[in-house]
C-alpha cells in the first residue's frame, strides 16, 4: 500500500484529521494530528486507526505500522519539544 493511500483513508475516516505518512517499503510511520482524539487514551486512539486500516493490516498490504497520534494541541506542545 502507497504512503498516500494510508494518509487518504485516515484523513477521509477522521474528521478534521491531518495525516502524515513516511515509509521504507514495509514499514510504516504514521503521524495523525486530530482534535478527535481529545479525551482519549493512546490504547483507544490507536484502535480508531486500526479498525480505518483493518483491511490492509489483516491482507498484510500493511505491516509494522508505528503510530503517533495526537490532537492539535498535544502536537503544538510536542513540535516546541522537537518530538514527532
Amino acid at each position: 500500500m502507497q504512503p498516500e493511500e494510508i494518509k487518504a483513508r485516515v484523513e477521509a475516516e477522521l474528521a478534521g484529521a491531518s495525516a502524515s505518512v513516511k515509509s521504507d517499503g514495509s514499514h510504516y510511520e504514521l503521524t495523525v494530528i486530530c482534535d478527535a482524539f481529545a479525551g482519549l487514551g493512546r490504547l483507544q486512539r490507536e484502535q480508531q486507526i486500526n479498525r480505518i486500516l483493518a483491511e490492509a493490516i489483516t491482507s498484510g498490504a500493511v505491516h509494522a505500522l508505528t503510530n503517533r497520534l495526537y490532537t492539535q494541541a498535544e502536537w503544538d506542545t510536542a513540535s516546541k519539544l522537537q518530538v514527532s
